[in-house]
């Protein structure tokens, strides 16, 4: 759009976090941001119902939860939604690449995850993004 803010592909996100302290810094950074936090949740079973009900653009997703399974669960989950999921843990694994669209890596500030978000919805509509934030990266076919 010229002269004009863009249209974002994200708008509504997930949160799925353990760290209470690590929820709370996102919620409140991407609410201020601009996004719409649709939940924060610390467990695959929420996460699930929280894709089941709700209309969701992304999906920030740690690996490790509260609970029986974990954020490559909760990736499975948002796939069959068609909805994309955005790691972000210290340690992604390897076999997340299949089910991501990318990883952030911990720790990371504020200012990073806005950036991060920003290239990302960059990149789902089509553009080409030259410089990624620090921590961030995207899997192939993204």
């Amino acid at each position: 759009m010229l002269f004009g803010k863009r249209e974002r592909a994200i708008r509504r996100i997930l949160i799925v976090e353990d760290e209470p302290l690590v929820a709370f810094d996102n919620e409140y950074s991407l609410g201020e941001a601009g996004y719409e936090v649709v939940a924060t949740v610390d467990t695959l079973a929420d996460a699930v119902r929280v894709l089941a009900e709700q209309e969701i653009d992304l999906v920030l997703s740690d690996i490790v939860l509260r609970g029986e399974g974990d954020g490559m669960d909760v990736a499975r989950a948002a796939a069959a939604k068609k909805v994309p999921v955005l790691f972000v843990t210290g340690n992604c694994p390897i076999e997340a690449r299949s089910l991501g669209i990318g990883c952030l890596a911990k720790p990371y500030s504020d200012k990073i995850l806005r950036t991060a978000l920003n290239a990302l919805d960059r990149k789902l509509q089509g553009e080409t993004v030259k410089r990624l934030p620090a921590g961030l990266s995207f899997y192939e076919g993204v």
